[in-house]
């Protein structure tokens, strides 16, 4: 059996010790991932459940879609009501935590069964204040359960047929691009959304992010493709995200989490 046959078995097997389990579906490489793993090995004992919201990007919503259509997963969209929880809103460091705790909070008022989420071992390396929630309501993550880590997650949907998303760049929530402590309203989430997708109308780059300062509006992209991009494209880009937020924007490298400003212990699973 080739190694990751045997890294695929091992998740099946861990899948089956919950017997009937819920994924929590963000629509990213990791959880759709584990939502096809379970679906192939637990069948109608698996249900996924994406939450539909303005700080979930429109196209991981169609991308999820699209798989339980492809794959006859039994997908259930709720409201995580995160945006009803002035905690939330405010934008704390911990944002992510209050997040959270509403998602499996309102998967939690749909079925009594084993909550699952995608997060890898990588994940334990960052801030991730979700992961504190998640152990508050008892869910699980059976990719940090085996010690799995981001690429060989990438290899896997490559193996159970989701080629077409194997190599998505990480996108998180459109919240994340909010600078620590500026109020998160839907609106302003759709304006970032448009901005992001006007950029990438504009250049070819895997990480594009519209971030909200309290200096200004920042596009960053990934190093190596703002490196070359020149002074014309700029402009185009510039133009088309102050016709978005009503200032023209300035540029700057992609950083991931560059947007939280405090600093923070990682969060233990």
């Amino acid at each position: 059996m080739q190694p990751i046959a045997r890294t695929i078995e091992s998740i099946g097997r861990e899948l089956e010790r919950y017997g009937h389990v819920a994924i929590a579906v963000s629509g990213g490489i990791d959880s759709l991932t584990l939502a096809a793993l379970a679906h192939r090995r637990l069948g109608p004992r698996a249900a996924m459940f994406h939450s539909l919201t303005a700080s979930v990007p429109a196209e991981a919503t169609r991308r999820t879609r699209e798989l339980a259509a492809t794959f006859a997963w039994d997908l259930r969209v709720i409201d995580a009501r995160e945006l009803a929880r002035e905690d939330y809103l405010a934008n704390p460091a911990n944002r992510c935590f209050h997040c959270k705790q509403s998602l499996y909070a309102e998967i939690a008022r749909h079925t009594d069964v084993q909550v699952l989420s995608g997060a890898n071992a990588d994940d334990l390396s960052e801030y991730r204040p979700g992961l504190d929630a998640a152990r508050e309501a008892g869910a699980r993550h059976p990719f940090v359960d085996l010690g799995i880590r981001k690429s060989t997650i990438r290899a896997i949907a490559r193996e159970v047929g989701l080629e077409g998303i194997a190599e998505i760049p990480a996108s998180p929530c459109l919240s994340s691009r909010v600078e620590t402590g500026i109020r998160i309203t839907p609106p302003l989430l759709a304006r970032i959304e448009a901005a992001e997708l006007a950029v990438r109308s504009h250049v070819e780059a895997k990480a594009v992010r519209c971030r909200v300062r309290a200096k200004g509006i920042v596009i960053e992209i990934e190093e190596a493709v703002l490196a070359v991009l020149d002074e014309a494209r700029r402009g185009d880009i510039a133009q088309a995200v102050a016709e978005i937020f009503g200032q023209a924007p300035t540029f700057a490298p992609y950083r991931n989490g560059s947007a939280f400003l405090v600093a923070a212990p990682t969060s233990r699973r």
